[in-house]
């Protein structure tokens, strides 16, 4: 059996009222060269019935149900285990593809140039009736340095590629899985895994769709209150690279110890205590100034950004 170029791999845990949106998304790309992978983490819904249904009208269409809930981040590793593709490229069961060309053009950017190991595009935010609510877009398209793109991501900080559904990379550099340890970060993670090995590519349409709902995943982390340490873990590994340090910039130092500064275990750390040093308290003191004073007019800007959007779809 001749492997496709790309596996779409849809982990889904209890989407049966999104699922078709998700897979009928993928059916109607233009390029057909994928097969289509379904992880299904022991629903409770009828997420069965509505894969079953969807598997027995196209036989590139492949489904597991597990018998007993793995984990998100499991999931996402069991999927990524059973694939045959060339490159991988995810789509959450409550999120969808945007546009029928968006795995055509991901695929375009990757074969355009061999260096690069992460494709991501502009986004549209869709609410829980799939209607367009706002636009996320946080690159210029192009091609740029994939460890340049990690600190960027540091300054803010915050996960400027996104979500996977938004993503698009090669199975040979993500070999080695997602990183369980993480429940909210296993995606940036993964990014900065991959960025560090290769070029970031960005394609500016809104290709892919991500939805808001009271239900996802990531509300349900942050009600938790379980991965509040996660962004310090994520900050000691990578910063442990001679490659960041030395691409450290001072306004990466300062959002990093400003926004953990409050964790408990923040006192302790030693990749903390070495940004302190390296910035110094004076340059700690020049940028809390700035970024009390900035601050406003940040928030107002995107404000501003968030109405124009929500006017552009109302």
């Amino acid at each position: 059996m001749t492997a496709p170029k790309v596996s779409v791999l849809i982990p889904t845990y209890n989407y049966a009222r999104y699922l078709p949106e998700a897979i009928e998304s993928v059916l109607e790309q233009d390029f057909q060269d994928f097969e289509l992978l379904i992880g299904d983490d022991c629903s409770t819904d009828n997420s069965a019935e509505v894969i079953a249904r969807y598997a027995a009208k196209d036989e590139r269409i492949r489904f597991k149900i597990h018998s007993a809930n793995l984990g998100m981040v499991q999931n996402w590793n069991w999927c990524l285990s059973q694939t045959r593709g060339e490159f991988i490229k995810f789509i959450f069961g409550d999120d969808k593809l945007f546009s029928p060309t968006a795995i055509g053009k991901m695929v375009a950017l990757m074969e355009s140039n061999p260096a690069i190991s992460l494709v991501s595009t502009a986004s549209s935010v869709i609410d829980a009736r799939s209607a367009a609510i706002e636009t996320r877009n946080n690159f210029q398209p192009g091609i740029r340095d994939g460890k340049k793109v990690v600190v960027q991501c540091l300054e803010r900080p915050a996960n400027l590629v996104g979500e996977p559904t938004l993503v698009m990379f090669r199975k040979q550099q993500a070999a080695r899985g997602f990183d369980a340890r993480y429940r909210q970060l296993a995606d940036l993670e993964m990014w900065f895994h991959l960025l560090e090995n290769g070029k970031f590519g960005h394609l500016g349409e809104p290709l892919c769709a991500f939805r808001r709902h009271e239900s996802q995943q990531t509300n349900a982390n942050r009600k938790s209150g379980k991965t509040e340490d996660e962004s310090l873990w994520l900050l000691e590994e990578y910063f442990a690279r001679p490659w960041l340090q030395k691409m450290a910039t001072r306004r990466m130092l300062f959002a990093q110890i400003y926004s953990l500064r409050k964790l408990p275990a923040a006192s302790k750390s030693p990749a903390l205590k070495e940004m302190k040093l390296a910035l110094g308290s004076d340059g700690f003191a020049f940028f809390l100034i700035r970024h009390k004073i900035t601050r406003p007019f940040y928030k107002l800007q995107r404000s501003i950004k968030k109405c124009l959007s929500h006017f552009q779809y109302s």
